[in-house]
């Protein structure tokens, strides 16, 4: 449950003034990934992107493009669970964010009404144009993910703490 109420507030967060791709969106995939049982991990995430998309506005155009690298970044959270490491968390943020990138921008060259010509050129220029948001996309997944991740477990080890302070068992053994 406080998993989800995570991601609730990750995906809230989108609707408050923020800097331009400084955005919860891969580190709520990747993380539902990571902490959400396997029936669960898509399906939460993806509602919580579509209602405040609702909100937002939808950029029809690249939605297939965007809701895809989503789910695909939350597989990527199933590989972090199975390799619990710091290093596999910033190796996944890292590969995912640049997941993200390349599937978006390539939704962009892709899309009937670009005015990159859907040439091998014209895909490498969209890509290239896009090189200047991606600082803010990267450094939005870096924080937003080490501060979900860090926040769940913080939590859960002050509970699990004060829980066995109280002489309460681990359920989890």
């Amino acid at each position: 449950m406080m998993a989800i109420g995570i991601i609730t507030l990750a995906a809230l967060s989108r609707l408050v003034p923020h800097i331009p791709n400084f955005a919860p969106i891969t580190a709520t995939a990747l993380f539902a990934g990571i902490y959400l049982p396997r029936k669960y991990a898509f399906i939460i995430p993806v509602c919580a992107m579509l209602l405040s998309d609702l909100l937002i506005g939808f950029d029809w155009s690249s939605l297939g493009y965007v809701y895809g690298s989503f789910i695909a970044i939350g597989v990527i959270g199933h590989w972090v669970r199975a390799h619990r490491a710091m290093s596999s968390l910033l190796i996944a943020t890292v590969g995912s964010s640049l997941l993200f990138f390349l599937v978006t921008n390539f939704g962009v060259w892709a899309n009937p009404n670009s005015w990159y010509p859907r040439t091998l050129a014209g895909l490498i220029e969209c890509l290239v144009a896009g090189i200047p948001f991606y600082r803010n996309t990267l450094l939005g997944d870096v924080t937003y993910t080490l501060g979900m991740v860090g926040a769940y477990e913080l939590i859960q080890r002050k509970i699990f703490l004060s829980s066995s302070i109280r002489g309460v068992p681990d359920k989890s053994v």
